[in-house]
């Protein structure tokens, strides 16, 4: 049989290539690192004998990690390992150490395979698991919605925390108890927020004898005479009632009104001035108008406001005239009060006999709320009204367009009340109750028309708009919010929308429910020192160690200001008890008795805080603040432990493993079998081996802190003992005191700024981070770091995230 010759060709190049492609590398090429060999190699030689072979200190089995696959399985363990390996806490100091190059050589072979498996592992947004409202966005979302001024979540159970803050949906569940509150605030809200029966405007009578002015003298009769030519104030007039006890406020309506008559030998009209006095007044009468009402109490009583002058034709008890004026939307208001004008050429003026100066209103009788909830067309059937009404409340209810079906519902139950005989209120009522106990307001509800679907894909923008305005304000979308996720046009505007968001008050929410969670600063609300050894310590001196904190941080984000600042600033928040706990008088961070003191300070007095310029590294930044340095104390002393864990936790995001079991406390007092300083004692207690590479990395850092007693105060000394704050870190930093280890957190800005990065993603998204999330977050901390670290550009840089913008369907083991 004859061969082909183009065959033969062909055949020839297919066995040149596949002889090329399996032939070995030339000399000079070096092979791949692979974990079976360099990173077993390496395991082998500084692990393996504590987490190998049936060990597993620290409950870390090396054994489960056999290859690639295993590491990927593993991914958060190995990176904690990684972590402690490359910042020198592991092997222990007693054993050998890896070279520097061998240590290097590792983390990129680890981090390599991840960062591999990244580059061609399929997007993931991840999946949020359906949660409540938390008590706090509860009570703020239902403030926006109805307009209640009360906290209608006060008896609710406790939320659950998870990731360390209680937003998180796998932890926020619903018990019987929480149903049973749920439908008790319901009722309360709404019997606040409406009113069936709207009662009269009220009425205050001041009777003639108590106007003003008056004393011993003054007449107790049913009528007060004044008579204009008597050259006594009690007597001559004018006489004039207190704008408090008539509750003449510039934001209502009232009606102001006298009851009077005159009694006159003369022929003219007798005419009478009502007017309001007050000192703050912005628009007052001419001096030419004022100067023809008569009186020696007149000259008291300016400046003067005429609001009309009134013929009084009344002459007897009998027949008593009333004469009355709209009062509203003036302010400075101190009296209000009747004048006597002159009468013309030389006639006898008139006297009066006032039985009363009285005001009736607010006339506006409906809470703010109900007429909020309830404004409608007054022209349109009451059939129509309804459906306005509650097209308008179910899509702030739900945060997003109701369906057909669902107002239908709604409306049904508004209808079949009023069908029953009651009032249209109370079937407002009724539907209002009924949508705030449906899951769809309860829950924060993302439906999903393809929940299996494993791709990821974008949130509706209502959803979008819900997660924006939880994360920043801790409650429900705003109309322009909702306004632009109905047009469709949210997403376009998403960055300017957070600029707008942030500037708001509301987004003091974001310090108070993510700040002091993140801080831990909850604790110090049933933090309790030893009040022997800290007399100073008192509830107003707790309550601004905690505002401290919000004003600061509020600040960092309405001045958009650099993350890093919360590391060390030059700047805080002081009121009067907290800077004399730190020993600052004056806004320029002065001390007292200070040589040379800057100058244009102002002395800090009272509760109100103001901005405060430091002029030391004593204070500045979150670590250095009273708050925080009491929540990690314990009552009677300093807690260098708990400071120490409190940084490498919340600040810097390594967090130590748990204290072996049975490890006993440091004893104190006359028990104590350790003596010393503390440090003395902290050093001979962690002789233990089971907790001395834990307490090599926290206490170093707790001794930076130790100038600063147990509620925050700056020490010198601890007691007899002199304060020794000088450490150094597992991995060689040294640094001298507080401020300098400020310095040194600043220059390992990269791990704090992913640590905030990591929290602030989790309270955003209500979800623990997951491996698949690392593409995302490494992206976010390239940006901020080019931003300059912007607080602005870190919460844009999060809200236009895939895991805040996106989702996607159940996994199929978890269907």
């Amino acid at each position: 049989m004859r061969i082909d010759s183009i065959a033969l060709v062909r055949c020839a190049l297919i066995f040149t290539l596949v002889l090329g492609v399996a032939s070995p590398a030339r000399s000079d090429d070096k092979p791949a690192a692979t974990y079976a060999k360099e990173g077993a190699a390496f395991l082998k030689k500084h692990c393996n004998e504590c987490h190998a072979d049936g060990k597993s200190e620290g409950s870390l089995s090396l054994t489960t990690y056999p290859d690639e696959a295993s590491l990927l399985r593993g991914r958060k363990a190995w990176l904690k390992l990684l972590q402690r390996v490359e910042s020198g806490e592991m092997p222990p100091e007693e054993k050998p150490r890896p070279t520097k190059e061998e240590i290097e050589g590792f983390a990129r072979l680890i981090r390599g395979i991840y960062a591999q498996h990244d580059k061609t592992a399929k997007p993931d947004a991840g999946r949020v698991t359906i949660r409540r409202l938390n008590r706090t966005e509860y009570n703020n979302t239902v403030r926006d919605l109805v307009g209640v001024d009360f906290n209608p979540a006060e008896d609710f159970p406790a939320d659950d925390i998870g990731h360390g803050f209680d937003n998180i949906g796998d932890v926020l569940t619903l018990s019987p108890v929480l149903m049973e509150r749920y439908l008790d605030a319901a009722e309360s809200i709404v019997n606040r927020a409406i009113l069936v029966n709207v009662p009269p405007p009220a009425r205050r009578y001041l009777a003639g004898r108590f106007l003003q002015p008056n004393n011993a003298q003054t007449s107790q009769g049913r009528f007060r005479l004044l008579n204009p030519l008597s050259t006594e104030p009690v007597h001559g007039g004018p006489f004039a009632a207190g704008a408090d006890y008539l509750k003449l406020l510039p934001n209502d309506q009232l009606i102001l009104r006298a009851n009077l008559y005159a009694e006159t030998s003369g022929e003219a009209p007798v005419k009478v001035a009502l007017f309001l006095s007050g000192k703050e007044l912005k628009e007052v009468s001419p001096d030419a108008e004022v100067d023809q009402l008569m009186g020696p109490a007149l000259a008291s009583m300016k400046p003067i406001k005429i609001l009309k002058i009134f013929e009084i034709t009344a002459r007897e008890a009998g027949k008593v005239q009333q004469i009355e004026f709209p009062v509203s939307g003036i302010e400075g208001i101190q009296r209000a009060g009747l004048a006597l004008v002159k009468p013309p050429g030389e006639e006898k003026p008139a006297k009066l006999h006032i039985e009363h100066i009285w005001s009736e209103g607010p006339m506006e009788t409906r809470p703010a709320s109900h007429r909020m909830l309830l404004a409608c067309s007054p022209d349109k059937p009451q059939a129509e009204q309804t459906r306005e009404v509650l097209t308008r409340f179910l899509r702030r209810a739900y945060r997003r367009t109701p369906t057909a079906d669902e107002l239908a519902r709604v409306t049904r139950i508004a209808d079949a009340t009023i069908a029953s005989g009651k009032k249209w209120e109370a079937g407002m009522q009724q539907a209002i109750l009924y949508t705030l106990c449906s899951p769809k307001f309860l829950f924060r509800v993302e439906l999903d028309d393809r929940p299996e679907a494993l791709e990821q894909r974008p949130l509706d923008e209502f959803q979008l708009a819900s997660r924006i305005s939880y994360f920043l304000w801790s409650t429900m979308p705003d109309d322009e919010l909702l306004d632009l996720a109905e047009k469709g046009q949210l997403t376009a505007n998403l960055n300017a929308q957070v600029a707008r968001m942030v500037k708001s008050p509301k987004a003091r929410a974001l310090v108070e429910n993510f700040g002091l969670q993140w801080l831990q600063l909850q604790r110090l609300k049933t933090f309790a020192p030893d009040q022997k050894l800290f007399p100073t310590f008192n509830e107003p001196l707790r309550a601004a160690m905690t505002q401290e904190t919000v004003h600061f941080f509020s600040e960092v984000i309405r001045e958009d200001r650099s993350i890093l600042d919360l590391l060390e600033a030059d700047f805080t928040y002081l009121n009067e008890p907290l800077a004399r706990h730190y020993g600052i008088s004056d806004t320029m961070g002065n001390r007292p008795g200070q040589k040379d003191p800057r100058p244009g300070g102002q002395p800090i007095r009272g509760p109100e805080f103001v901005r405060v310029s430091l002029a030391d590294k004593q204070r500045g930044g979150l670590p250095t603040q009273a708050g925080i340095l009491t929540v990690t104390s314990n009552p009677t002393r300093t807690s260098p432990v708990k400071r120490g864990k409190w940084i490498l936790e919340q600040i810097l995001g390594d967090p130590p493993p748990p204290p072996p079991p049975n490890v006993p406390e440091l004893v104190e007092g006359d028990k104590a079998q350790l003596t010393g300083s503390l440090r003395q004692r902290m050093e001979q207690h962690r002789k233990n081996v089971a907790c001395a590479n834990c307490h090599a990395s926290m206490d170093p850092i707790g001794f930076a802190f130790e100038n600063y007693n147990a509620i925050g105060a700056w020490r010198e000394k601890d007691g007899e003992f002199p304060l020794e704050t000088a450490g150094a870190l597992p991995d060689g930093t040294a640094f001298q005191g507080p401020g300098d280890f400020k310095l040194v957190l600043r220059n390992r800005k990269d791990q704090f700024t992913r640590s905030l990065i990591e929290k602030l993603m989790t309270y955003a998204l209500g979800r623990g981070i997951e491996f698949y999330d690392r593409p995302v977050l490494d992206r976010i901390q390239a940006n901020v770091a080019k931003g300059d670290y912007k607080m602005s550009v870190l919460l844009t840089e999060i809200i236009q995230s895939e895991p805040f913008r996106m989702r996607r369907g159940l996994e199929p083991e978890k269907q």
